[in-house]
Order: structure tokens, then sequence, then C-alpha cells
């Protein structure tokens, strides 16, 4: 679709949402003003996607029928590995995993060629009954039929097949720690943390806090959970980086604004296939958990913290009262880290794409303003802002921001696919 008709929609669309603002683009380049008009995503997102379903250039879909064939070519090496009886138990599980990736592919695969020879029959018997006239009625009746069938499944596939992240579908590890503001932002760490709880509550996820490091204010120095659910990191991951708040501390007896910070981190879960911890890489260390810095104070040395040797990492959990269950959230947290670790090294190259075009999800990156004195949430990265802050805070219009990210990078990736020919 030429961008200076998402334009066009885009303004339409600012017209008729009343609680967000575009912000001025620096230039009058319309992929500026695009990047500006993200806001409306629900509403582009289905033009674009009708738009595309009936403007599937040749170029386009002799692409995808490259990718299609090196999936079925893919499929079926898999297929005949998971019947050698010398597959050791860890590549049986790496292969019967990558053929579970590709089934709902191979479903639509499967579900085209079908309708590509029904096509193919169509056309065969309207050129043999070229003197029939109901019977060419009839057979050019089910061929427009499906042939818009056959553009259905080619738009789904192609939205399949766009260069995606694999850790998108897996769970995530929120954590959240106050940076610079003192005790203001420890009180903000938390509003922040809740706020994904509360976001994760709205969506249907499990949310389970992981640890917290309690403020003398009873703010939070540092906060983690785990999220898991349909999708949660391919949502969540860019909401990584610097989250500045502007507000008048409850500590300020002048009524001053400050300004404080906290960083976020979202690390996508690792699993056992993904990761191996070797016993002789760890020191375990227990200790008394108590203070300000766990929730349950005691006498028995419940706490745990995890080194990983080889990369100097530490996790220190105290949140349980249970030793067990601490060592089980820090190996978890610890696995979480060096899967990221591994995942950013293999995917350098599209991490740098990334960065340039809608940021990197480094947690050193400022992403986000709250300003509470006016009431408006801004996303520097996208240029959109929402004037209702305290529904974001409440977690309900978050999404405004989580979907024009995820929007952001789809539009991107199809671009890159386009170019890929």
């Amino acid at each position: 679709m030429r961008i200076d008709r998402w334009v066009k929609w885009s303004i339409s669309l600012a017209r008729s949402v009343n609680h967000l603002q575009l912000v001025p683009a620096t230039s009058c380049n319309p992929k500026s003003f695009l990047q500006s008009a993200i806001p409306y995503v629900s509403l582009l997102y289905r033009s674009y996607s009708t738009e595309m379903q009936s403007q599937l250039s040749p170029d386009l879909i002799r692409i995808m029928e490259q990718r299609l064939s090196a999936i079925e070519h893919r499929h079926a090496c898999l297929q005949n590995f998971m019947n050698q009886p010398e597959a050791s138990p860890a590549e049986y599980a790496r292969a019967n995993k990558e053929l579970r990736k590709l089934r709902d592919d191979m479903d639509l695969i499967i579900e085209l060629r079908s309708k590509q020879k029904e096509i193919a029959g169509l056309r065969s018997l309207i050129a043999e009954s070229s003197e029939d006239k109901d019977m060419l009625d009839m057979a050019n009746e089910e061929l427009s039929q499906a042939i818009e069938e056959e553009k259905r499944l080619q738009n789904s596939l192609l939205k399949s097949l766009l260069p995606k992240d694999d850790a998108d579908e897996r769970d995530c590890i929120l954590e959240v720690r106050a940076g610079t503001g003192g005790e203001e932002a420890s009180l903000f760490a938390m509003d922040i943390f809740k706020m994904y709880e509360r976001y994760a509550q709205n969506k249907g996820w499990n949310f389970e806090v992981i640890d917290i490091a309690a403020s003398d204010m009873k703010g939070y120095k540092e906060a983690s959970a785990a999220i898991s659910g349909v999708g949660v990191f391919g949502k969540l991951k860019f909401e990584s980086g610097i989250h500045r708040v502007q507000r008048v501390p409850v500590t300020e007896k002048s009524g001053r604004v400050h300004t404080s910070a906290i960083s976020v981190a979202i690390l996508p879960q690792a699993d056992e296939v993904d990761l191996q911890l070797r016993n002789e890489d760890l020191r375990i260390d227990t200790y008394r958990s108590g203070g300000s810095g766990g929730q349950h104070a005691n006498t028995t040395n419940s706490a745990v913290r995890i080194t990983h040797l080889p990369s100097g990492i530490t996790v220190s959990i105290q949140d349980e009262r249970s030793q067990h269950m601490n060592k089980s959230k820090a190996l978890k947290v610890l696995c979480a880290k060096l899967y990221e670790i591994e995942r950013l090294r293999l995917h350098s190259s599209r991490s740098k794409l990334r960065s340039e075009q809608i940021g990197s999800g480094d947690r050193s990156e400022r992403i986000r303003t709250y300003n509470f004195p006016q009431g408006r949430v801004t996303d520097h990265r996208v240029g959109i802002t929402h004037h209702s802050i305290n529904d974001v805070m409440q977690g309900e219009s978050l999404e405004v921001f989580v979907e024009a990210l995820v929007l952001h990078e789809e539009m991107d990736a199809i671009a890159s696919f386009s170019s890929a020919g």
C-alpha cells in the first residue's frame, strides 16, 4: 500500500480519537509522519490487511512460494529424522520442537496446495466446456470463489512467514529497578510494576511475583515477576528501557515537580532444550533474608544467591520462606538472562535494524515519559502521547503503546520480506 494513503487514513482517524494526539513530525517525510500515526493501530492494521490481501504482487508471491517450498522440504527432513532410531533424546527434542513450530504453517500450506489443485481443475473444466453455457457459468463462479480463498490463504501465510523473533511466543521475566530519584524512584518502580500486573490480569495472563526488595517508604528498589500466557514476550519486549516520571513526590512540601527514572527489563524465559546449566558453572550461596530486602524476614538461611561463574551474572532471591522455592526462582531468572545474551548475540544484525527503527529495547534507552501534572504519557520511539495517564497506570490503556510498537515491527518485517527477493 502506498504511504500517502496511510497518511490520509491516519489524519481521518486522528480526528475521531479523543485521548490520542500526534506529536508533530520533525520533517515532512511521509514515513516520519506514519511513525507518529501508529497509535491508531487497530483500524489501520485491519485496513492494511484487507488491502494487502487483494494486492499481492507477482514478485511477492514468487518470493513466498520459494519460502513455502523450503518449509515443505524442511518438514519432510524433520519427519524422516524423527524416525531414525539413532537420534539422541536431546536431538529428538529439538527436532520435535521445530516440527511443532512448523505445524501451523504446514496446515496452511496443505490447504493452499489443495486449493491450487482445485483451481487448476476448474480452469481445465472451463477450457473443455466452452460450448456448455450452464457448466461454464457454474465453473466460473466456483473458480472466482476458489481464487478468493487462495488469496486469503496466501495472505495468512505471508503474515506467518514475516521475519519474527523466535522468542515472541515465550513467557517472560519482568524486572523493574529504581534509578535516579531516591525514594520517589522506588515509589514509581512500584507503580510501574503494579501497572504491568494489572495489564497482565486484563490480558488473562498469569503474573507470579518472583522477588521484591522494598524501600524505606514501601516502594520497590527492585522487583521481578514471571509472566506467562500466549505471546507474552512478543507483546512486552519493547517495554525494556528507561521509564521517566515527572510528578510532585509525596515527600515534597513545596509542590515542586521532580524527575525520576526507573529501568524495565523484559527477558524471554528459557527452557531446558534451549539452555543446559552445568553444576560446576554455578556457585550457590544461602543466607538469611530480612530487612527491607525481603518480604519474609526469618532466622533460617532461606535466601539464595546463584552466581554463574563463566558470565559473572548473579541472581539473588529471598521472597519465599522456602530455600528450595527461592533457588527454583533464581534459576528461572538466571536461565532467562543467559538465554537473552545468547539470543541477542545470534540476532545482532536484526537487533541493529530494530534499534535504528523503533529502539533497541535496551534497558539503557529512555523510551517513555509519564508526566502526572499534565496527565500524559509519551513514548519517544514512535512519537505518540496518550492523555489519560490514570488509564495507562491502571494497565487499561497500556495497549495503545504495545500495539503501536508491534505494528511498527510488522510493517518493517513486510518491507524486509519484500526486499529479500
